[in-house]
C-alpha cells in the first residue's frame, strides 16, 4: 500500500508533467500590432534559434497584391488582396495609376491554410502604389472589420463572410488619398473607428454592429496614413489619432477634442501609429517630424517634452515604432537606420543597418519589430525573420533565417511591406504573391498530413467562395 509520503510524492510529479505537457499558451493576434496594438506577443515554448537559410514553411497559399497584414481569430487567418488584369503599377511616389480589379478577403484554417471562404468585390484603384489593400483586418466577437485602398469599409460575419454592412469612405472625402486609405479599423467599445478625412470627419465613428455613423471629429487637409491608438491615463479612456496637420487626443464615446498638436511630416505623410508608454505620446514621420508630447489632467490635455531637431527624434513612415522601458526603437525612413532614441530627451543612442539593408542606406527600408519576453522577433523587407536583443546599448542579432521573397518594386530594391501576424507559436507572413505560415514551437505537435500548397476549393467547383 502506498504511504501518505509516496502520494504526496506521486501528486507533485503527476503536477509536473501535467505542467510539461500543456501546449503552448495561443495568443490570438486578431488585428494590426496584435491584440493590444503594442507589438507584444506573450507566448513561450519557442525555439531559441531560427534556422539557416530558408526557414521550413508548414504551408502557403498564392495571393493577389496587397500591404495589408494577416489577422488570427478563433483558428482563422483573415487577409486581404487585389487581382487585376491592369499592368502592374509604376510604384513611383509621384503618380497615380488606375488599375481595375477585384479586392478580396480571405479566411483560411491557420493549421492547414485550406479556403473557408473568400469574398470578392469589384474595385478601381486610383493611387500611387496601387498594389492593393493597406489595412490589416480587424478581428472582434464573430465580426471582421476590412477596410480596402479605394475606401470600402465593410463589416463580416468571421464564420462565413457574409457581409452585415458597408460605406464607401470616399463619400465623405470625396476621392481616396494620394497612397490610399490605409487606416487600420479601431474596435473600441461598441464602435468601429478609422481616420477618413474630409470637412469636419477626420475621424469617424460607426455602431460596430450596425454601422450607422455614431459621430464625427475634427478637419484636416489630409487624412494621412495612420490608425487610431486607444490608451488609458488616469482612470480616462483616449483615443490618439494622427492625420496630415495634428495629432489629436479625443474622447471615445462623442469624439470631442480635448487637445489637438500641430504635427505636419512631409508630403502628408503621418503614417506610423502613435505609441504610448506611460504618461508620454510619441509620433514621428517624413521629414525629421517627430514628438513627445506628455499627457496632464487626465489626459484631457498635453505637454510638449521635446521635438525633433536634425540629429534627435525619430521620422518613421512603414513599421511604427516600439516604446520600451524608455527607448523607442524603430526605423528612420530617411536612411532606413533602425534607431534606438531616448524617449525622455530624443537623444540618438544608436543605429544599425544590420537589420534593414546589412551595409547601405536606403529611404523606407522597413523592419517590423515584435517583442516577445526577454528578446525581440524582427521582420525586414527583404523577408527575413531575425531574432535579436534591444537596449539602450546597441542591436545584437542572434539569429537570422529568410521566412518570404520579396516581390514589391520599391526605391530600386525588392521589398515585402506587410506586417506579420504570431499566434499559436506560429508566424503568418505574406507578400505581394502568396502567405506563408511557419512554425516556431520548440515542441512540434504529432505529425498530420498538412499539405504544403493546399488547393483552393474554389479552383475546385466546391461553393466556398461567394
Amino acid at each position: 500500500m502506498p504511504t501518505p509520503r509516496s502520494l504526496r510524492n506521486w501528486y507533485w510529479l503527476t503536477c509536473v508533467l501535467a505542467l510539461v505537457a500543456q501546449p503552448v499558451a495561443a495568443d490570438d493576434w486578431p488585428q494590426w500590432m496584435g491584440p493590444h496594438r503594442d507589438g507584444r506577443w506573450n507566448e513561450s515554448g519557442l525555439i531559441e534559434r531560427l534556422p539557416e537559410g530558408d526557414a521550413p514553411t508548414t504551408w502557403k497559399r498564392e495571393l493577389g497584391g496587397g500591404y495589408s497584414g494577416p489577422a488570427v481569430a478563433g483558428g482563422g487567418v483573415f487577409v486581404t488582396d487585389f487581382v487585376s488584369t491592369d499592368p502592374p503599377p509604376a510604384n513611383h511616389p509621384g503618380v497615380r495609376d488606375l488599375r481595375r480589379g477585384q479586392e478580396r478577403v480571405w479566411c483560411l484554417a491557420a493549421d492547414t491554410g485550406e479556403v473557408r471562404w473568400r469574398i470578392e468585390r469589384s474595385c478601381t484603384c486610383q493611387m500611387s502604389y496601387a498594389g492593393g489593400p493597406r489595412a490589416t483586418p480587424t478581428v472582434a466577437d464573430g465580426l471582421v472589420y476590412c477596410l480596402g485602398a479605394a475606401g470600402y469599409l465593410q463589416c463580416l460575419q468571421a464564420s462565413d463572410g457574409t457581409e452585415l454592412w458597408a460605406h464607401d469612405l470616399t463619400r465623405y472625402t470625396g476621392a481616396a488619398p494620394w497612397w490610399g486609405f490605409s487606416s487600420h479599423p479601431l474596435v473600441e467599445g461598441d464602435l468601429v473607428l478609422c481616420l477618413v478625412g474630409g470637412p469636419g470627419s477626420a475621424v469617424v465613428a460607426f455602431d460596430r454592429k450596425t454601422g450607422v455613423e455614431r459621430w464625427r471629429s475634427g478637419s484636416a487637409s489630409d487624412p494621412g496614413y495612420s490608425s487610431i491608438q486607444s490608451c488609458d491615463h488616469e482612470g480616462q479612456r483616449l483615443l490618439l489619432a494622427w492625420d496630415a496637420d495634428h495629432l489629436r487626443g479625443l474622447e471615445p464615446n462623442l469624439g470631442t477634442e480635448l487637445w489637438r498638436f500641430p504635427l505636419a511630416p512631409q508630403f502628408k505623410m503621418s503614417i506610423a501609429m502613435p505609441q504610448v508608454s506611460g504618461d508620454i505620446v510619441f509620433a514621428g514621420g517624413k521629414g525629421r517630424v517627430s514628438a513627445a508630447l506628455r499627457l496632464v489632467n487626465g489626459g484631457r490635455a498635453v505637454e510638449p517634452l521635446w521635438r525633433a531637431t536634425a540629429t534627435t527624434g525619430l521620422s518613421t513612415s512603414n513599421a511604427p515604432p516600439i516604446l520600451d522601458e524608455g527607448v523607442i526603437y524603430g526605423c528612420d525612413c530617411d536612411t532606413g537606420h533602425l534607431r534606438g532614441i531616448d524617449l525622455q530627451t530624443g537623444e540618438r543612442l544608436w543605429e544599425s543597418l544590420q537589420p534593414t539593408t546589412g551595409g547601405r542606406p536606403s529611404p523606407h527600408a522597413t523592419v517590423f519589430l515584435v517583442r516577445n519576453g526577454p528578446r525581440w522577433i524582427l521582420f525586414n523587407d527583404s523577408g527575413d525573420l531575425i531574432f535579436a536583443e534591444l537596449s539602450r546599448h546597441g542591436y545584437t542579432e542572434l539569429s537570422r533565417t529568410h521566412a518570404i521573397d520579396p516581390t514589391d518594386n520599391a526605391y530600386g530594391r525588392r521589398v515585402v511591406w506587410s506586417h506579420p501576424a504570431f499566434s499559436g507559436g506560429r508566424v503568418f507572413v505574406r507578400s505581394q504573391k502568396e502567405i506563408k505560415c511557419l512554425d516556431l514551437r520548440a515542441t512540434q505537435p504529432s505529425p498530420e498530413q498538412v499539405d504544403p500548397n493546399p488547393t483552393d476549393p474554389a479552383e475546385t467547383g466546391q461553393a466556398t467562395a461567394r
